[in-house]
């Protein structure tokens, strides 16, 4: 059944306050970058051709703001031929708001996931074993991590005692350790967005939605908006090796932003990043409900040092990156039997919100039943210059 979406639901609550972007689908022309209103959405060809070019602006919401953009679609109308269980390929739909940046993520963000990640170390990836592993850990553990500062003289203490316990972990290295982990989430142009399925390994049977806050970083390092995100993530693969990390994150579909980026301006800032609640809700077809909510302030590296680890002199991105900044959520709440933990069955109806970024939704499908990524790099140069925008 396809799914409603509305301008209540999907933008922002001060949606009328916000300088919104995103990129849609135009029939027989290609991808577009798009002002996003209530009222409709407007060509921002003349000022920037991808997304990646309008981030690099010196202040790319005043230049989106003050652009003589056409008016092309409804934004109701969109948002109505967003689900693509409905979708009518004739008409416009919304895309991934990102292009040609880097996709990464920054994991072990949150004590709450970062015991989740050691968890499924010990129990080798196995769910049925992660309930007998999480007692265990806990009675050692507790949770004194969430006072210390990662990096900090404190943490080394603490590595210390728990080197001696036996309990150290290569989650807990990068948890409160001095660096951060960053790895590729996914390739550029590969990202799904509002309304389109999201890809699980069809090997995988323990495997969950990752709601996060999504950075938007242009190639000097400048954080200039955010988006939301899901990091779909198959536990059992990285429970069995962390080598098998890239399998873990990065399968066709595996990466939705959305739905929109919202730039910083005077009424967002990273403060409001900071700030941020998010609420996720899994709903499946069985009548199973999840709900879940992670909270930016309890984040143990700020969002900004974070982007200090992935791009700086060790690190550079001529059409810059976006961010995930990690999430505490990290479901354990039983759905086929006492023990088992969550994971995801297909046709799964994934809802990642928070006020001042509107709500990213997604169904779940197998990576190899979802559409295939067919429009990459390429496709886009030749698509660009077609329109003689390059």
């Amino acid at each position: 059944m396809a799914q409603a979406f509305t301008i209540q639901t999907h933008l922002p609550e001060d949606h009328a306050q916000a300088t919104l972007v995103g990129r849609i689908w135009q029939p027989n022309i290609g991808p577009v970058l798009v002002r996003v209103d209530a009222d409709g959405v407007y060509d921002l060809s003349n000022i920037a051709a991808t997304s990646s070019q309008l981030l690099e602006l010196d202040d790319p919401a005043a230049a989106v703001r003050k652009a003589e953009a056409p008016r092309l679609a409804s934004l109701a109308d969109l948002l109505a031929n967003a689900d693509a269980a409905g979708r009518d390929t004739t008409k416009p739909w919304l895309l991934a708001p990102i292009d040609l940046q880097a996709v990464k993520a920054s994991g072990v963000t949150f004590v709450a996931s970062m015991l989740e990640r050691v968890i499924e170390e010990q129990a080798r990836g196995d769910a049925g074993k992660a309930e007998q592993v999480r007692k265990a850990i806990t009675a050692v553990i507790g949770d004194n991590l969430s006072s210390v500062v990662p990096g900090s003289p404190e943490a080394a203490k603490l590595k210390d005692v728990l080197l001696a316990q036996g309990v150290w972990s290569q989650y807990l290295e990068v948890g409160i350790g001095p660096d951060a982990e960053i790895f590729t989430k996914a390739q550029p142009l590969s990202s799904v967005g509002l309304g389109d399925e999201v890809g699980i390994h069809p090997k995988s049977v323990w495997n969950n939605p990752e709601p996060e806050i999504v950075l938007a970083v242009n190639s000097r390092g400048k954080v200039v908006g955010a988006t939301l995100g899901n990091d779909v993530n198959l536990r059992d693969f990285e429970g069995r090796s962390a080598l098998l990390l890239g399998k873990a994150k990065d399968n066709n579909a595996s990466s939705a932003v959305g739905p929109f980026i919202r730039l910083f301006d005077a009424n967002f800032s990273i403060d409001d990043v900071r700030r941020a609640e998010l609420t996720m809700r899994v709903d499946g077809t069985e009548g199973f409900t999840l709900k879940g909510s992670s909270s930016m302030s309890m984040i143990s590296r700020d969002p900004l040092n974070l982007v200090e680890h992935a791009i700086g002199p060790n690190h550079q991105y001529p059409d810059g990156l976006v961010l995930f900044l990690g999430t505490m959520f990290a479901p354990t709440q039983d759905r086929f039997g006492p023990g088992q933990g969550f994971t995801h069955q297909a046709a799964d109806i994934v809802t990642i919100s928070t006020p001042k970024l509107g709500a990213l939704v997604n169904t779940v499908n197998f990576s190899d039943k979802v559409a295939p990524w067919t429009f990459g790099l390429t496709a886009l140069f030749k698509n660009l210059a077609k329109r003689q925008l390059i």
